[in-house]
């Protein structure tokens, strides 16, 4: 796909005080279905509180379900009360925290799954030849998705699983990715996130960036240098059906101090290769 000509290039607003997150954009949604007789407004407001907990790494409050969602104090308080008395949250301290039950939706898609169970044999043996952590990861509204992980020691300040989330734009996986739009779902996706530094080597320009996803198209990988957070190196590659579709994306995460650069384009993304070639033979 050629690089979006400059006249059509969309201007980058300005930086949200906060990433958007998934709750806002099932917001969103919502709000774009409310012509639908069909569509269960409060249901989709119920998920929209439960994605809240994923944001967040202790008990949430009330009030801040309601900042991130939007949603009424009120009717946040109505939706906690549900999910408590369907044992989906409990109270703990000064807020609510999600109980084991919820375990049982995540477990249905990770056993149901054929991609996520022919990924992670590759994943761990990806992850035994070169001793460092591999992920798969999907697109999944603006962000990207980890769906199976391997992983040798935690190399963020984060902890990575199945199930985290991360912004596709400063992330391999994510540009990887983003690389394989169309030129209008790309358009779109740029104009509803703002390019903003995570660190002080983040790409914000977005005649860079462009250039960035082109280069990503024409070589097929895309290795990222501490743009997401100081210290932590990155490449990723498509994993292709048999098709010839971009599907997912696979990529080794190592420490900026143990890897150099040229030695992960030399000696990981090699390996890298053969193993999303591996994983697209797979997938049905």
């Amino acid at each position: 796909m050629p690089a979006v000509p400059p006249s059509r290039r969309p201007k980058r607003p300005p930086a949200p005080p906060q990433d958007r997150g998934l709750a806002h954009e099932l917001m969103q949604q919502i709000q774009d279905n409310q012509g639908d007789p069909d569509f269960m407004t409060s249901l989709g407001r119920g998920l929209a509180v439960l994605s809240v907990f994923s944001q967040h790494p202790r008990e949430v409050t009330m009030s801040q379900i309601s900042s991130d969602t939007g949603i009424s104090r009120a009717a946040v308080r109505r939706v906690l009360y549900t999910l408590e008395k369907l044992g989906y949250v409990g109270e703990q301290g000064r807020g609510f925290v999600l109980l084991p039950r919820v375990l049982g939706m995540g477990g249905a898609y990770v056993a149901s799954s054929s991609m996520t169970a022919a990924a992670q044999p590759v994943l761990d043996a990806l992850r035994d030849a070169v001793h460092e952590s591999c992920s798969l990861g999907v697109l999944d509204g603006d962000d990207i998705l980890y769906v199976a992980r391997a992983e040798t020691v935690r190399i963020m300040s984060i902890g990575l699983r199945a199930g985290s989330r991360l912004p596709a734009y400063c992330t391999s996986m994510g540009r990887v990715l983003l690389a394989s739009l169309p030129r209008d779902t790309l358009e779109g996706y740029l104009e509803r996130n703002p390019l903003r530094p995570r660190t002080e080597r983040t790409v914000t320009r977005m005649d860079d960036f462009l250039d960035l996803l082109e280069k990503v198209r024409r070589e097929g990988a895309s290795l990222v240098d501490q743009e997401l957070e100081i210290g932590l190196r990155s490449i990723a590659v498509p994993v292709r059906s048999r098709s010839g579709d971009v599907v997912a994306a696979l990529n080794i995460g190592t420490q900026a101090g143990r890897i150099g650069l040229g030695v992960m384009q030399t000696q990981l993304l090699p390996r890298l290769r053969e193993a999303a070639q591996r994983l697209g033979t797979l997938l049905n």
